[in-house]
Order: C-alpha cells, then structure tokens, then sequence
C-alpha cells in the first residue's frame, strides 16, 4: 500500500467518523470508498482501533500546527480566540462535527486507546484556550470573576454545543453566536469590575 494511499483512508476514516461516527463505518466502507481491498486495509491497520489512533494523533498534529500559525498571523489574543472559533464553522459548512465532539458523542463505545486521545485532545484544546484567555487578560487588562480555566471551558463548550446542533439541524444558522457573546460579555464584566 502507498503512503498516498494510506493517507486517502485516513482522510476518508475521518470525513467517516466525523460525519457518521467511529461505530457506524467499517473497514468495507472504507475499502469500497477507495477502491481496494479490506486485506489491503488491514496491512498497514490490523485493527479499526488502531486506524482510528492514527487517524486522532494525525489530527491532534494538524490542529496543533494551525493552532501555532494562527498564533503567529494574530498577536491579539481576541483575534486568535476569534479563529479558532472559525475553524468550527468551516467543519460544520462542510457538514462534518469536529472530530472531538464526534468521538465524544459515543465515548462508551470507543475503545480505552481512543477514549485516552479524546480527552488529551479536548484538554489540549482547554490549555490552549486558558492560555490565550491569560493573553487577554495581560494585553486588555481584564479582571475576570471567575478563574480564566472555566471560562475555557465556556468557551469550548459553546463551539462544540454549536457544532452539534447545527449538524443535526443540517444547517448552520447562529454557529458563533454564543461564543461571540460570551466573549463580549468578558470584556464588558472585566471593564465594569475595572471600574467599579
């Protein structure tokens, strides 16, 4: 199998688990999808876990990587905070969950390995968002009431919220709107605690 290949199932694996879920798709749609064999599949992934380990630690990378040149394009942190949310809304234009949420929506039903990279993918996306929210709050002098942590994880919960209803809606009406009132909200509470 070539490294082209390979790479066209990880690509069609992740449109799957994204779209579908981890449990509804089988190496027979993947192989159908390619036009290959599934002994041609299991050669370079013995097993669906391990497919879906590579295909995670794949798209961890990748993220990490637009993570970092969206922190070199934006040294305000509001515009960094801003893209990131962006990245939600390209995958629900494309129809797809965001590959967190998909895995997340049937956590039982994943193998250990898979469940373990779930959640070191949600909290690297919460560290990356604590620590951009302590940017802003160095650079725009907020003072926030509650520890920058929760307000990470206000923030992610809204985008993948978002995503969800969206991809069961089929439609992408309000996909920011609550992350970008939460956001405002911030900066107006920090500049009433400022002030008050």
């Amino acid at each position: 199998m070539s490294i082209t290949t390979k790479a066209a199932l990880l690509n069609v694996a992740e449109t799957q688990m994204r779209s579908r879920g981890y449990s509804a798709f089988s190496y027979a749609d993947l192989a159908a999808q390619i036009g290959i064999n599934k002994a041609s599949i299991h050669h370079h992934f013995p097993t669906k876990e391990c497919l879906g380990a590579e295909l995670i630690k794949d798209y961890i990378h990748r993220f990490t990587k637009t993570l970092g040149s969206i922190e070199a394009r934006h040294p305000d942190p509001l515009l960094r905070l801003r893209e990131f949310s962006r990245l939600f809304v390209a995958s629900a234009h494309d129809g797809l969950l965001p590959l967190c949420g998909a895995l997340a929506a049937e956590m039982a039903a994943l193998p250990i390995s898979l469940q373990e990279l779930t959640r070191e993918f949600f909290e690297s996306q919460l560290d990356w968002l604590t620590a951009t929210l302590n940017d802003a709050v160095q650079l725009h002098h907020w003072l926030l009431d509650k520890p920058v942590e929760e307000y990470a994880f206000m923030l992610l919960s809204t985008l993948e919220g978002s995503s969800l209803i969206d991809w069961a809606l089929g439609r992408s009406t309000y996909p920011l709107a609550g992350f970008n009132h939460l956001l405002e909200t911030l900066a107006i509470r920090s500049s009433f605690l400022l002030a008050g």
